[in-house]
């Protein structure tokens, strides 16, 4: 798309914008479905049929593309997988390697680093769970090697890997980032982990979906609670951002009804008319009309699936698996 809109395009990039997502892949999908074309962001796609795994690149490029698409500039990689929240453990595995695999494109791991992980959320909230669990299962090795140096171990590269769960603020009375500006003074790590729950537009992602960016993060902002931003800029070492998306806001749910109901409405001689006008409606304008009508009741509701324990529980060790994977340097090709 080209860098100047008309004031009604400006409009409709707001509009866009206010839906709730943390995932840059449902950002590109919400201009495609309107055959808009982005400047600055380019798209890769592949898919694994034997694995039935899609992985998309988004890489946004330029100032242009990022104030279009609401995310900083930087890649995003999305790893989707159906069978994410099904318990089966060579699944998993084969998803923790793919995890692994992206992490060595991003991070130059061919040398020593030292590595502080964040879990991010509030634990004693399932849904928001997922970066202290992850970091629970993670393979400390900073003590070890300050105690003991790389002669540790001999039979692999290890890098310094220290972690800490700093809560939220509501716990603290602190915000995440102060708290992380701290151990980062204090410890000097070259690189920075931040793995977060997130929130999705669309449900069919829900606990499906792993998305790693190498531009940080805003905790919070897919449910509308901004807190300071973890990047670069405001920690002061690169930041690498996982996450999966555990909820959805009711308004989508609801968004996504309406659009089923839309396209039956289209087969139906006697509605069509109906279907017609409320199809005249942009994605954006249909969210804002929905989010009006159920306010105030469930405006602010969000909703997670009922096995979330279970779900959180198996996605925390696949993600830490396969952190555990791109530090140690073992082969899994």
């Amino acid at each position: 798309m080209a860098g100047n809109f008309t004031e009604k395009e400006d409009e409709s990039m707001a509009g866009r914008s206010r839906i709730r997502t943390d995932l840059a892949l449902e950002a590109t999908e919400r201009f495609q479905a309107e055959n808009v074309e982005v400047r600055g962001v380019e798209i890769r796609e592949r898919y694994d049929e034997e694995k039935d795994v899609r992985t998309t690149v988004v890489r946004i490029t330029t100032e242009n593309g990022a104030r279009t698409m609401g995310k900083p500039q930087g890649t995003y990689i999305t790893i989707e997988a159906p069978d994410l929240s099904v318990p089966d453990e060579d699944y998993h595995r084969e998803i923790s390697e793919e995890v692994a695999h992206h992490l060595r494109e991003l991070i130059d791991l061919g040398r020593q680093q030292s590595i502080l992980v964040v879990g991010l959320g509030n634990q004693e909230i399932t849904a928001d769970s997922l970066g202290p669990r992850a970091v629970s299962n993670l393979h400390m090795t900073r003590h070890v090697i300050r105690e003991y140096g790389l002669k540790a171990n001999t039979h692999m590269k290890m890098h310094q890997i220290s972690g800490i769960v700093p809560g939220v603020m509501a716990q603290t009375g602190m915000e995440t980032a102060e708290i992380i500006k701290g151990v980062v003074r204090e410890t000097k790590p070259d690189l920075l982990i931040v793995i977060d729950a997130l929130a999705a537009r669309n449900s069919r992602r829900l606990n499906r979906t792993i998305q790693i960016a190498d531009t940080g993060i805003n905790p919070g902002s897919g449910v509308g609670n901004y807190r300071n931003a973890i990047t670069k800029e405001t920690i002061g070492v690169p930041v690498i951002a996982i996450g999966v998306p555990t909820v959805v806001d009711a308004v989508t749910i609801v968004s996504d009804t309406m659009e089923n109901l839309l396209s039956a409405l289209e087969t139906s001689e006697s509605l069509k008319g109906v279907g017609l006008v409320l199809g005249g409606y942009s994605e954006a304008e249909k969210y804002e009309l929905i989010k009006e009508l159920i306010a105030p009741n469930l405006n602010s509701m969000f909703m997670t699936p009922k096995d979330i324990d279970e779900t959180v529980k198996r996605l925390s060790y696949t993600i830490s698996e396969g952190l555990n994977l791109a530090f140690s340097g073992q082969s899994f090709e």
